[in-house]
């Protein structure tokens, strides 16, 4: 992962509607193991992180100045310029918002792949022990990326090269109701363009009705579901989005446009690529179960719909059962 250039300022900010005041560094970090592990480190912590928004640039304006900052600094401005400026905004926009708080605001523009991108977060310290060569120990302060609260990760690449895309910034979306997260959208200035979860609940349904026409059998269907799961599982650990294209060859490698060519004939109005959203696919996984000449497997997402599980009696009550079963059971009860 080249690491182009990476800065951290400070913020000092408490909650009471104080000032804050910033103290800003005139070097970039070092190119070293420990900075390739901050970004790293970094990069899993927000990676992992459940609600993310995925959205586009506000049109430049004296309201959302951040994107024309970072077209001068790509078009070959200076890093640490653009770096000042941007954390100079930030903090104006933070005093604004009086619950918010400070703390270390890292910028990074690195490469991943053949793609660039620029991440930009507020970190806090944690407090925690070290162990000195004497064996002693002692307080130290760490920065904690389990607590993230606010970042975003803009794909310059993607950015630059497909102006039309809606979904080339992602972010962490505040809980209802924490307004105190809002401002750091409006730093950003990105507005959301595609609805992460809406989308994975579509491709979701796409895929079930692709199985039911395709009327494979439990093994196959079981399968071609822990394929779907586990690559979109693993495009959202990295942070890249579900390519249908890929995703079609991965199901069904002897005809692996099959299931592209199922979604746009039946006009389910999926992107090319759209961003995973885990808690949505980790619904998705199947339950199976075999015992005494019966053989029970449904997708997650039914229970509680299709499916309905009696704890106590120990029993299922399904719902809208296939048209093949239905008729062997007819057949059988005559």
């Amino acid at each position: 992962m080249p690491i182009r250039h990476s800065i951290i300022h400070q913020i000092d900010k408490k909650p009471d509607g104080t000032p804050a005041v910033l103290h800003v560094s005139g070097i970039e970090l070092a190119e070293s193991q420990a900075t390739e592990n901050l970004l790293h480190d970094l990069n899993v912590a927000y990676n992992a992180k459940t609600g993310k928004a995925w959205g586009f640039f506000h049109a430049q304006s004296g309201a959302f100045p951040f994107s024309g900052w970072l077209q001068t600094y790509i078009d070959g401005g200076e890093f640490i310029e653009f770096s000042h400026t941007a954390v100079e905004h930030l903090q104006k926009l933070m005093e604004e918002s009086n619950l918010s708080v400070g703390g270390h605001v890292l910028l990074a523009h690195y490469q991943q792949g053949l793609t660039d991108y620029l991440i930009v977060a507020l970190l806090q310290n944690s407090e925690g022990v070290t162990v000195n060569p004497d064996l002693s120990v002692t307080p130290s302060k760490h920065l904690d990326f389990g607590s993230i609260s606010l970042a975003a990760r803009v794909n310059i690449s993607e950015w630059s090269n497909n102006p039309k895309s809606r979904q080339y910034i992602s972010y962490l979306k505040g809980s209802k109701g924490r307004k105190a997260t809002d401002y750091f959208r409006d730093f950003i200035g990105c507005q959301e363009g595609v609805d992460g979860p809406g989308e994975t609940r579509t491709l979701l349904k796409a895929f079930s009705d692709f199985v039911t026409a395709e009327d494979l059998h439990e093994d196959s269907a079981r399968e071609k579901t822990d394929t779907l799961v586990n690559y979109s599982m693993a495009q959202a650990k990295l942070g890249e989005p579900i390519t249908l294209n890929e995703l079609s060859g991965l199901i069904d490698e002897e005809q692996p446009h099959s299931f592209y060519n199922f979604i746009k004939s039946k006009n389910y109005g999926l992107s090319e690529t759209l961003p995973p959203d885990k808690k949505t696919i980790n619904k998705f996984r199947r339950f199976t179960g075999r015992a005494e000449g019966m053989s029970i497997s449904f997708e997650a997402h039914l229970l509680g719909d299709k499916i309905e599980f009696d704890e106590a009696g120990g029993t299922l009550t399904l719902r809208n059962l296939p048209t093949r079963l239905t008729d062997q059971l007819k057949r059988a009860a005559n």
